[in-house]
């Protein structure tokens, strides 16, 4: 059932009778998991009395600004069909969990105080590689900031706090419950107050061992405070796993950042990712977007319609372990097929990357297939006096694979009975409005609307072109002796190798020299030019090889 369809004569569901009145609270609003939420529930429980977001200025902008900006993205349009009054009910607060305070006034305060029963802890950074110092302040300390506003909350009825279910990286199998931290988070948080930053960056690979890297091991941190203010206040720990493009709502496919695995599908069909460290026979253990937000606000009903409290705090692991397994090597495979049929706009080398298990291989692949292309680019960018780009682009792809790959190499077992036991609790009308079962997922299906939704939503490429792509993607997979200005071989004075001559054949193409050549006479047209500035690159290329 749409949620738009409902009528006067219809009777609001259990989880739409509840949020009915009510306002909200949301941290991390701006973020993708954030603005799906605040979507759902504007759409789906348009009810609710109001929401408030806790964002700060960026850019220049104001969050009024900002929040106008949020409300024109695609994702909303259904919003915007059903009632455009509804986003009225969104009230930004200028804030932010590293200041104290959250860096909200005192009148601010109070209005949270007495009004909001809801509180959605969802900010953090997600940055995998970001210093210890600055991901504890974002995701510990700002989880403490939450916790002492929700205490003076006289109408609290839940907090749910999103982790992650790779906060415990120890676990051989992660069950739903808190594990304890090896440090007392107060104590960490009050070392990276006084210690100076580089004593900071001394001591981190020590402290946070077994931790891959400061996110998980300040989202575990994070964990503890909560589970610690279970005593006195209503709340409850979600960890979603990797989380992927929306399976239908609000669009089909809607993404609108490329961290994870959607810059792995961008960069692997543009061309520039050739090898990835991972072991084809682990599971991937993702969830759809949407999912993951229907989720979470069942869950909060669940906590707050609760007549028992549970003796500990209940927690949720938001993923399709167990209930939809596909191995890493089954996503690539199928999305290797999708990606030809849908390919990107611009691609620079025809979509051929592999994973492999062994890191000395794929160190190998890297340094033949990444780094010599990339500097071979830049090389011939700088004879043509063009900005220089692919090193830089490479070294980015590098850094996020060397953080990714601990996650790709590891087989993860995840509990999740009390996801599977909450989606059999609710009613058949929130199972239709809110569904949270990944068996309804057909997987290529989904990820055909990922590859669409990352091609038009992140690189902004319009389905229109997909046509020259696809020509574009013929040209790439014939034969690059046969391509380019009929090299010969066999002749000394034509020598050029396929990966020279692939490279060439794009950038001849992407250097657009307008009908004339570069001592300014003219070409009678396009083909002419594209062939004239084709031959003038073969023989720079000759000439430096």
């Amino acid at each position: 059932m749409c949620c738009n369809k409902r009528t006067a004569m219809d009777q609001a569901s259990e989880i739409q009778s509840f949020y009915s009145g009510r306002s909200i609270f949301i941290t991390g609003a701006s973020g993708l998991m954030g603005k799906v939420l605040l979507e759902k529930l504007l759409y789906c429980c348009s009810d609710l009395k109001c929401i408030y977001i806790l964002l700060r200025q960026k850019r220049g902008r104001s969050v009024e600004a900002r929040v106008d900006d949020m409300f024109k993205l695609p994702m909303f349009h259904r919003v915007r069909k059903l009632n455009p009054a509804l986003m009225e009910k969104v009230v930004p607060m200028e804030g932010d969990v590293t200041l104290d305070n959250l860096g909200l006034d005192e009148q601010q305060r109070k209005t949270l105080a007495e009004e909001v029963s809801i509180v959605y802890h969802c900010a953090a950074t997600l940055r995998l590689e970001a210093k210890l110092k600055d991901a504890v302040e974002m995701n510990t300390v700002g989880t403490s900031r939450v916790l002492e506003l929700c205490g003076t909350m006289k109408g609290l009825k839940c907090l749910l706090h999103l982790s992650t279910a790779f906060c415990h990286v120890d676990q051989d199998e992660l069950g739903e419950r808190v594990y304890e931290a090896n440090e007392d988070p107060r104590d960490v948080m009050r070392m990276i107050q006084w210690m100076d930053e580089d004593a900071i960056n001394l001591v981190t690979p020590k402290l946070i061992e077994p931790h891959p890297n400061t996110y998980t091991y300040s989202k575990r941190l994070a964990e503890t405070l909560v589970a610690d203010e279970y005593a006195t206040l209503p709340c409850a720990i979600a960890r979603p796993s990797i989380v992927t493009p929306a399976w239908k709502e609000p669009l089909p496919g809607w993404v609108d950042s490329l961290n994870g695995p959607v810059g792995l599908i961008v960069a692997g069909s543009k061309g520039v990712l050739r090898s990835m460290h991972c072991n084809g026979n682990y599971h991937a253990q993702v969830v759809p977007v949407d999912l993951a937000i229907n989720a979470l606000i069942v869950i909060s009903v669940k906590i707050g319609t609760a007549k028992e409290k549970p003796k500990k705090i209940p927690v949720y692991n938001i993923t399709q372990s167990g209930v939809v397994p596909i191995t890493w090597g089954e996503v690539l495979e199928k999305g290797k097929k999708i990606a030809h049929e849908y390919p990107f706009d611009g691609a620079i080398w025809y979509p051929d990357g592999d994973i492999r298990s062994s890191k000395f291989v794929h160190e190998l692949f890297v340094f033949f297939f990444h780094l010599i292309p990339a500097y071979f680019i830049d090389f011939l960018m700088l004879l043509f006096r063009q900005k220089r780009f692919m090193v830089r682009i490479q070294r980015r792809i590098s850094d996020g694979l060397e953080v990714l790959q601990y996650f790709t190499t590891r087989e993860w077992i995840f509990h999740n009975t009390n996801l599977i036991n909450l989606s059999n609790e609710v009613t058949p009308k929130d199972k239709e409005l809110f569904p949270i079962d990944f068996y309804n997922i057909e997987i290529v299906t989904y990820m055909t609307d990922v590859v669409l939704g990352a091609r038009q939503y992140c690189m902004k490429e319009k389905l229109d072109t997909l046509p020259r792509a696809r020509r574009h993607l013929k040209m790439l997979m014939r034969r690059p002796t046969q391509r380019v200005c009929n090299v010969n071989p066999t002749n000394r004075n034509d020598r050029i190798d396929c990966s020279t001559a692939i490279l060439t054949t794009r950038l001849s193409t992407k250097l657009k020299w307008n009908g004339f050549s570069r001592t300014g006479q003219p070409i009678p047209n396009r083909r002419k030019a594209i062939l004239h500035s084709r031959e003038n690159l073969s023989r720079a290329v000759l000439k430096f090889t």
